[in-house]
């Protein structure tokens, strides 16, 4: 039996350059709606790419499964992980939360519940690109 390598230089690279892909294209999205003056309107945008990259996760991982781990890397771990942002999501939330705490508990509602329906709704989409439907992933190999 043949032990994987745990560490992979190429696949290091292949995040960084997904990672860096992924958080220009937020920023494309996010820098352009800062100079709103609406102060829900950037945690708004972050949710919203949240959902998003949620779903494009699950069709990513749903799609490509174990068959390309190096595409998996670069699209899932890289790019989405660069896209998609926790820190920017909880610092909104406290700074929300703090003028009107059920604003706040509505994007964390959002957030979670809406990320995971998403991902969900990804799963089932990409694997219809394989054919492999009713497949459930163990966590462990989640991204």
């Amino acid at each position: 039996m043949t032990r994987a390598r745990w560490f992979s230089p190429g696949a290091l690279v292949l995040v960084f350059l997904g990672g860096a892909a992924g958080v220009a294209a937020r920023a494309a999205i996010t820098l352009p709606l800062a100079t709103d003056p609406h102060p829900l309107v950037v945690p708004a945008t972050t949710v919203g790419i949240n959902l998003l990259g949620s779903l494009a996760l699950g069709v990513i991982v749903g799609w490509l499964d174990d068959r390309h781990p190096l595409a998996r890397t670069f699209l899932g771990t890289g790019m989405m992980g660069g896209f998609t942002t926790y820190s920017a999501f909880a610092v909104h939330v406290v700074t929300v939360s703090t003028a009107s705490p059920f604003v706040g508990l509505a994007l964390i509602a959002a957030s979670l519940f809406g990320g995971v329906l998403c991902a969900a709704i990804g799963l089932g989409i990409g694997r219809r690109f394989t054919g492999r439907q009713g497949e459930v992933e163990p966590a462990e190999d989640a991204e």
